[in-house]
């Protein structure tokens, strides 16, 4: 594996491996034909209504045990319809302050088989970052294991090639 990285949103060739992973949509709407897509579903950058169901794009971090920082999936949250307005609302402002909200993982994390609806708190922040996403204390899933001890760099680099192989 080489140590740059072609960047999925900017197209833009980085130095470095990467520690950043987005998913453009939630995977049912991403599964919908995209001539029907726009149709069927109201997405931008940061929300997505598809039918009744309503979508967050969040962050989850995992941290790095072995150095700085962390690696952060960029996926997508499914919230009820007052978690959804209560963030519209605060779109523009610091949420911070905000009580952590519930929701459910709206992607299957490569890796991790089984994160397709996982339930997970989502914490507002500022407007210019995204929603923190943290999967709870009692989850003994393998994902919220690694989001609360980290990744070593033998984990780091099959995530990395996990991430290669769904290129």
């Amino acid at each position: 594996m080489a140590d740059t990285f072609t960047c999925g949103i900017c197209g833009t060739v980085h130095e470095g491996l990467t520690t950043d992973w987005a998913f453009k949509l939630p995977d049912e709407v991403w599964a919908i034909p995209e001539e029907e897509r726009a149709e069927r579903a109201m997405c931008s950058s940061d929300l997505c209504r598809f039918g009744d169901r309503l979508f967050i794009r969040c962050v989850l971090s995992v941290p790095f045990v072995e150095s700085e920082g962390s690696f952060n999936w960029g996926c997508w949250a499914e919230v009820n319809r007052p978690v959804f307005e209560r963030y519209l609302s605060l779109y523009d402002a610091d949420g911070s302050d905000e009580p952590w909200h519930a929701g459910k993982l709206a992607n299957v994390l490569p890796g991790y088989a089984r994160s397709l609806g996982a339930a997970c708190a989502i914490q507002f922040r500022e407007s210019t970052h995204r929603p923190a996403l943290l999967l709870p204390p009692d989850d003994r899933s393998l994902l919220a294991a690694e989001q609360r001890a980290g990744y070593g760099a033998k984990r780091y680099h099959a995530i990395l090639d996990e991430l290669d192989a769904k290129r």
